[in-house]
């Protein structure tokens, strides 16, 4: 059976990015190539990397919590951690790691977010 074609992934939304923001073409970075004044380009670029910290900590959060789910020993499906370790491309100091973190994240709640 022929594969079907990946269809064109879109720029994913950043935290706090308005979407009118987002660039029309792949060429272009969040409109910062075009700013002439440095203080606004200061001040863009420092609100886009805030914006991309931001993310990054959250889909962090939200790989521990994987983690912590797919390696629960209550399940009768658990990965262990030396597979999760092999599908993520982490350590598995790293894995084990990250899957305690994912239970902190999960023992707090929805608060963690």
């Amino acid at each position: 059976m022929p594969s079907q074609p990946e269809p064109k992934k879109r720029p994913l939304h950043l935290v706090g990015e308005l979407p009118a923001a987002l660039p029309a073409d792949n060429e272009s970075f969040f409109g910062l190539e075009s700013i002439e004044d440095p203080l606004h380009l200061l001040s863009r670029s420092t609100e886009l990397a805030d914006a991309f910290r931001s993310s990054a900590r959250r889909a962090e959060n939200y790989q521990a919590i994987a983690a912590a789910r797919l390696t629960d020993p209550r399940r009768f499906d658990r990965m262990p951690v030396a597979d999760l370790a092999l599908l993520t491309g982490w350590t598995e100091e790293y894995a084990t790691k990250m899957a305690e973190y994912g239970r902190t994240l999960l023992d707090k709640g929805p608060a963690w977010d």
